[in-house]
């Protein structure tokens, strides 16, 4: 079993949630900017805030790498070159590696940036250790496995590619129905284009069956009074399976979710950092401490949990037939920007919540303490019972003071 300790990379959609990544267990983040990542309608980074959140991020020796995993068109090409140029141009630091897919892409960053780190995207359909040689052949530092290998395939792939080359592998989050995430159905339905980065989601819609001499009588597929989701898949999760994951040789435990919140982030980086670091300190303490990975992994949205195709083939156990929303049971109230000395605490509001609710601050170590909202108070500091509009400049006093960067979330 290779016993290094793997890196824990966690998606960011904007700074704050970055800063949320890092402070909650991060080794690494990935982020996209505002052209040629996959995620065109997350928040993504201007490179303002990209420069600032790199900054953070090295303050903590976390690293950062950037998305440009589109599969190009010969229109992008030239911004292409461009954009990798302002990357390189960074000041006062730059981001730690890129993640392309497209190996015209590739080629315009290697000529722009010749010592840039590049890893390849999942999305280049990465499923044997041939490609990751070509790959290295090429001068990627490291390879993003494929979804629909299992682990006794990725260690067949550690086994025959050099020791100094990585591999990386989601171990939590969406899983796409359709190869690698490489979707038609975005662009065929709306002409949004999931390889471009605009894909609208498809597999999450309900579905039925039209018998073509009866047009207008829709038959479910399965039936349910709410409908069939017969594309929509499980979540993945890995937090039991941390030893399996380690022993298959993954050097880096990629967490999907460049669309989520802040609670989701933090609670999903505080989870896997806790159980990874207690398997390195003992497998006994691992086991010891399950129950409250799977309590706080649950805590986040998702959608059942499934372990995708690591232990093979995946079933008809892994869909969910009658429901495309997710289970939420926590909501997210903010982040705790500013605590002065007299305990009074600023955030930026996310839900609504009121004087004399009980709340719970998120601690990244992985304490969770209940409170009571003793005041609130705007931005001027007038006395206020409640926050309604969403992203109010709040200040509150708590029954218990919460540090700098603990999260505010409280039961739904």
């Amino acid at each position: 079993m290779r016993r290094e300790k793997p890196e824990l990379l966690i998606p960011a959609s904007s700074l704050e949630v970055l800063k949320t990544a890092v402070i909650f267990g991060a080794d690494a983040v990935y982020i996209g900017g505002e052209a040629f990542g996959l995620r065109a309608k997350a928040k993504n980074f201007s490179m303002e805030d990209m420069a600032e959140g790199i900054v953070f991020a090295h303050q903590y020796g976390v690293k950062v790498y950037v998305t440009a995993n589109i599969l190009a068109h010969n229109a992008d090409l030239e911004g292409a070159a461009e954009y990798f140029a302002l990357l390189r141009d960074m000041k006062p630091e730059q981001p730690d590696a890129l993640i392309i897919s497209d190996p015209g892409m590739f080629t315009i960053a290697k000529q722009v940036w010749p010592e840039v780190e590049i890893h390849i995207s999942t999305q280049a359909n990465n499923t044997n250790y041939q490609t990751y040689l070509f790959w290295w052949n090429m001068g990627a530092k490291r390879v993003v496995s494929a979804r629909e290998l299992s682990l006794a395939e990725i260690a067949q792939i550690r086994s025959h590619i050099p020791e100094d080359m990585e591999i990386e592998s989601f171990i939590h989050g969406a899983m796409c129905i359709s190869y690698s995430g490489r979707c038609l159905l975005s662009s065929y339905f709306t002409g949004r284009d999931a390889n471009q980065g605009a894909c609208t989601h498809p597999c999450r819609w309900k579905y039925a069956v039209v018998e073509e001499k009866r047009p207008g009588e829709y038959l479910p597929v399965y039936e349910n009074e709410r409908g069939t989701y017969i594309f929509n898949s499980k979540d993945l999760c890995m937090i039991e399976y941390i030893p399996e994951v380690v022993k298959a040789g993954i050097d880096s435990l990629k967490i999907e979710g460049r669309m989520k919140t802040a609670l989701y982030v933090a609670t999903v980086a505080r989870t896997y950092r806790k159980a990874i670091d207690d398997f390195f300190e003992s497998e006994e303490k691992y086991r010891q401490n399950m129950p409250w990975y799977q309590e706080e992994i649950s805590k986040c949205t998702y959608r059942q949990f499934t372990t995708g195709f690591y232990f093979g083939k995946p079933d008809e156990n892994t869909q969910i037939y009658d429901s495309n929303t997710y289970v939420n049971e926590y909501t997210y109230l903010g982040i705790c920007e500013e605590v002065r000395e007299d305990g009074m605490v600023r955030i930026e509001q996310r839900n609504k919540f009121c004087v004399g609710d009980s709340i719970e601050i998120m601690r990244p170590d992985g304490e969770n303490t209940v409170v009571m909202v003793d005041g609130m108070f705007d931005e001027e500091f007038a006395a206020v019972e409640s926050c309604p509009h969403s992203k109010q400049t709040i200040w509150l006093k708590l029954s218990e003071t919460p540090d700098r960067f603990d999260l505010l979330r409280v039961k739904s």
